[in-house]
Parts: structure tokens; sequence; C-alpha cells
């Protein structure tokens, strides 16, 4: 199978924060690898703004190393790395001062699209629009990037959705969540809207119930400052799983359009029942031989963030009213996955007698060894009676889809280059971050209230084990997650 890669229209991309820790591990190397592809024509530059005091080649040598640890395995020919180079330029800046601004300025071009990263801290924001503006650097047609976290809080993300819109139009904006650039949650909705095979039985008539996981192995490290003011919930919950509920939930759009596609996921969201305390399971892993536990990892002997929670949600929906959607996820878990599981309901009658539960079961998985299985129930072969089984069928994209599929784009390649296209589809919109904090603030605000302590769990485990009674008091049981 061939890719079909369409180049996009010359651009000039400043990255803010463009020697920082992002740009150096996905957005450069990003870049590299669609240069490879032939996705950037020869117009195209990319500008790189810190604080840093750094000239172009100093900058090109500091490009070139981060392309040499984190691009991956490359088929570039002899010479394309020297190439990526000449398109690299430098601008010290000073994102809340004067400095730079006008050496910026005479970089840019009139006749190319501008595009503009703030791979910074939220709390420069603001301040990078107000300069960009300020400055002349801006059009109608100019688009920025903005990463996560967009807020804390409700009130802090309708802070920032302000401080955008003075400046730039919604259609201008976009909010990069790196899930939505996976190859395998897009898949969500070729798999959802491309099948006739799904979409019938796509609701609460025919589903018992939907899990969805993201399970790491790893604990929060360096990230531990920052992960500790967070926590699960705020860090996965509201972001990347919300995106992940709202692809499974969502009514099929009218079209593939960005704002169609948006429309409906805003409605699953606003869709989103409170949630109780008892249907809430928080946790923090534990020491282990040879790895310190949470709270080292933090410095806080006493905190009570949580490294894990596990929830069960409902949609008050035509679709999905009565159907719960149980969602987890965790770090220093067995095994790092992220999987979509769609449990059908049992037949209302067997005809084959009294035998143990047999339902059809599809899991989607997102990382690793992507692909999706399809569990089917099947006569065990053998004399004896028709005894019933279940096997899957399963099929990963790396086998089906051979060289195509073994080394997929990452996330942020797609997405960068979605930008330059002017396409906002996978891109949050201000409204459904304002609609998720909405929903996210009352659990939040709920377990502060009642002073709730995280649940201790071993490290290299499923997680605590209320979150195991969870699903057992709705006579359920969560998916195991593979090794």
């Amino acid at each position: 199978m061939v890719s079909r890669v369409i180049p996009v229209e010359p651009f000039d991309l400043v990255i803010f924060g463009g020697t920082g820790d992002l740009a150096r591990r996905k957005i450069l190397p990003g870049l590299f690898r669609r240069f490879c592809a032939g996705q950037m024509p020869p117009e195209a530059r990319v500008i790189g703004a810190a604080r840093a005091e750094m000239d172009t080649s100093a900058y090109r040598t500091f490009v070139s190393e981060a392309i040499q640890e984190f691009a991956g395995v490359l088929t570039c020919e002899d010479g394309t790395l020297d190439g990526f180079l000449e398109r690299m330029h430098y601008v010290p800046i000073d994102a809340r001062g004067e400095n730079g601004w006008s050496e910026l300025a005479d970089l840019m071009r009139d006749d190319v699209v501008r595009a503009y990263y703030f791979s910074v801290a939220p709390g420069l924001f603001g301040d990078l629009a107000e300069r960009l503006n300020l400055h002349g650097l801006t059009d109608e047609a100019t688009r920025i990037v903005v990463e996560k976290p967009f807020g804390r809080d409700l009130e802090t993300a309708r802070a920032l959705n302000r401080d955008l819109a003075a400046y730039f139009d919604e259609s201008q904006i976009y909010r990069i969540d790196h899930y939505l650039g996976k190859e395998t949650v897009q898949n969500l909705m070729a798999v959802r809207f491309g099948n006739m095979l799904f979409e019938p039985l796509w609701n609460s008539q025919y589903v018992d119930h939907i899990q969805i996981t993201v399970a790491e192995t790893v604990g929060v490290g360096g990230r531990g400052e920052y992960y500790d003011k967070s926590g699960a919930m705020r860090d996965m919950v509201q972001n990347h799983l919300m995106q992940l509920l709202c692809l499974i939930a969502m009514e099929p759009p009218s079209k593939f359009d960005p704002d169609a596609v948006r429309d409906e996921k805003l409605k699953v969201i606003r869709a989103l029942d409170p949630v109780e305390p008892h249907h809430i399971v928080r946790g923090q892993y534990e020491a282990e031989e040879g790895a310190p536990g949470y709270r080292e990892e933090v410095n806080d002997p006493r905190s009570r963030t949580e490294s894990y929670i596990a929830m069960k949600v409902g949609v008050s929906n035509w679709r999905w009213a009565g159907t719960p959607f149980y969602l987890r996820t965790g770090k220093r878990l067995k095994a790092r996955c992220s999987e979509i599981t769609v449990v059908f309901k049992a037949l209302n009658h067997s005809i084959f007698g009294e035998q143990e539960d047999h339902r059809n079961v599809l899991s989607i998985r997102l990382q690793p060894n992507e692909g999706i299985t399809l569990g089917v129930t099947i006569k065990e072969p053998g004399p004896g009676g028709m005894r019933l089984v279940d096997v899957p069928l399963d099929m990963s994209f790396a086998d089906a889809l051979g060289d195509h599929a073994s080394d997929p784009p990452d996330a942020y390649e797609r997405l960068i280059m979605d930008v330059i296209r002017g396409n906002q589809t996978l891109f949050m919109r201000g409204d459904e971050v304002e609609a998720a904090w909405a929903w996210t603030d009352p659990i939040i605000d709920g377990w502060e209230t009642r002073g709730d302590v995280p649940k201790t769990y071993d490290s290299g485990s499923e997680g605590p084990v209320d979150a195991v009674q969870m699903l057992a008091r709705d006579t359920r049981v969560w998916r195991k997650v593979a090794s």
C-alpha cells in the first residue's frame, strides 16, 4: 500500500519556546519526518524563538542534535538533514518585553502561511498574543497553536480563552491535544462511521457498557511538581479520556468537517451526568523495590493528589441513557495500555440451553500493538454436544496494513501539518474546553470538600482494589490490562 503525501502551502512556523523540551523531543523531530516525507515545500521555514542568547548557526546545531536523538529510524537520503537545517532560523526574544520582536518582524514574510506555536507555559499565552498583535505580526489568516493545560478549572479556562479571543478569532486558535493526532484515535471515527456492521448496534439497546483505559507503567518522575498540582483528573481525564469518550459516544456528524465534528463532541460533554462520590475511586501508587512511591517522588508525605482514578460515568441522551461508561487511568500500573472496550449485551434467549454468559466484545487498542479485536462465540471443537466458547477475531494494524502502518506519523507531525492546512477537526474548540471543565470542577470540589484521601495501590498492579469493587457492585469486571 502506497502512502499518499500531500504537500502543504509554503509557511513560516515560529516556535516560541523553540529551545524547550517539547520542541526538542516532539516538534522539531516531527517536522523533520514530514520534511523527509516530502511534505514541506522548499519555501517553508521554521523560526525558533526563546530567551536563550544564540544565533541561527548555534540553533541549527541544537536542532541537529535533537533530530539525531529523537527523530527515530528514518529512510532519508544523505544530506537530507543539511537541507532541513537550512530552513531553520532563530531569534532571541522576550515574551513579556520588547527585545527581539522587531528582529522577528523583519524575518516574517507576507506571502506565506504564518503559524505561531506557543510551546511555553500557559501564563505566557496572553503576552505572546498581545505582542504579536502589537508588532503587526498577524493577519486574518494567522494561526496560533497552544498546548494544554487549557486552564486548571473553568475560571482559568475562561480567562485563557478571553486572553486569546482579544487578538484572534476562534478559527485561528488551535488547542492541541496530541492524543487526537494518534492514528488509532482517528480510527475510532473510521470504525464507527465507516462500517455498517457497527453503527446500527452502537446504542444502549445493544451495548451493555463501555470501558476506556489509559494505563501507564511509569511514575510521575521529573513532572512531580506539576503533577502534584494537577493529578490524574486534570492531567488525563479532563482532556485525553474525555476526548476518547466523545469520539465513542458522539452522534454521526453531518460531514467530516471541523465544526460539525466538534459540535457533536460538545453535545456529549453537555450530556454527561454529575458523578456520584461512590462512583469515583482515586489512588496513589506505593513504593516498590528500587522505585519510590508517589509521595516520595513529589516530595510531599501528606499529598492527597491522585495518580490513579476510575469513574462510572453516564451520558443522558437518547443513544446512551442507561449505558455506563467506565473510565480509568493511572501511573505505575501493570502494563502500558490504551484501549476502548465495547461490551455488547447478552442474547435475550439462547437456543443452546443454560450455559455461561457469552457476549460479543469489541476492543480497540490504541497502544501498544494498535488494532481491533472482536470477540465472537463459536462451538468448541470436538464431540460431546454443543459447547460454546468465545474466540477473538484479531486484526493488528501492522499485520493488516504492512509497512504503511509499521511506522505511522507521530501525533505532532499530523497535527502541525493540519495547522498549516487550516484544518481544525482534531483540535479542541473554546466552548468544548469550558464545557469539559464545567463537568470536571464539581467532581474535584466534591472530594476536596469531603477531604477524601486516595487509596494506596501496589506499583505494578492494576490499581486499587476499590476500583474492582466498584464494577463488582454492577456485576461487571474490568478488562484485564495486557502485559
